[in-house]
């Protein structure tokens, strides 16, 4: 517990967003566990859970290059490194899967106890966690939306799980390229929910960047008014002993 506390007063914006991630990789392993889903939506889950173990990995060398004691980081640091291991290639088969599986879950569980923590006991970094992982969560489960609606229609575009990752990124960015684009009425209508709940989600991040900013500079000019008035105090305090002094000599 003592180890949790810590992590969550160090908590750096790499590890927070490693934070976030895991959360992520908890709830995908449940809906593939829990739910049949089709190739395409595997493939999407599948990609994802390959780019967030490079980022789980190089999470974990930083913390092992910092570790003052190696062996002991490793005492539980080892199922960081397997909780890492993309699954490809022969890491997709039998036993193995589910050793990682049951990995990363513990990893994700323990991320989760101190993310709540950090959450609970600093507001306004806790909104900012919420803001990432509902954005995270949104892009991936409307990709995974807007190819059960478009896949297979014809003159529908998105078709692999290769555009739909683009087309929800996009969308929720508010950027909207356009090279990408929903034909069915359900596609349009994960559309409009991506749309809006981007735009809501970037307004408020900007907000609660904004909001950070102001307080910072206003922390700032507080300790340099303290200081000001330390410095004032000081020099009044050597006037008056050179007072004294020019009083005392008279």
């Amino acid at each position: 517990m003592a180890r949790s506390n810590d992590i969550s007063n160090e908590l750096g914006p790499f590890q927070f967003f490693i934070f976030i991630l895991s959360v992520y990789v908890l709830l995908a392993l449940f809906v593939q566990a829990t739910c049949q889903l089709p190739d395409d939506v595997n493939i999407i889950l599948d990609q994802a859970d390959d780019v967030i173990c490079l980022f789980f990995l190089a999470d974990f060398f930083i913390r092992l290059r910092r570790a003052e004691h190696k062996l002991k980081f490793m005492k539980w640091g080892w199922i960081d490194l397997i909780s890492s291991i993309p699954m490809t290639g022969a890491f997709r088969y039998g036993r193995i899967v589910r050793v990682v599986r049951i990995l990363k879950i513990l990893r994700a569980a323990r991320s989760v106890r101190v993310i709540l923590s950090f959450v609970f006991r600093k507001k306004q970094q806790g909104a900012l966690a919420v803001v990432s992982l509902i954005s995270i969560i949104l892009s991936i489960f409307g990709a995974i939306a807007i190819l059960q609606a478009e896949q297979g229609i014809e003159g529908s575009n998105i078709q692999t799980a290769g555009d739909a990752i683009w087309w929800a990124f996009v969308t929720m960015t508010t950027v909207g390229y356009g090279d990408y684009y929903p034909v069915t009425f359900e596609g349009r209508v994960v559309a409009a929910i991506l749309m809006t709940a981007g735009v809501g989600l970037f307004g408020t991040f900007t907000g609660l960047v904004a909001s950070w900013l102001v307080h910072h500079g206003a922390k700032e000019q507080q300790e340099s008014d303290v200081a000001l008035r330390q410095e004032i105090h000081e020099l009044k305090s050597e006037i008056q002993a050179l007072r004294a002094l020019i009083e005392k000599e008279r």
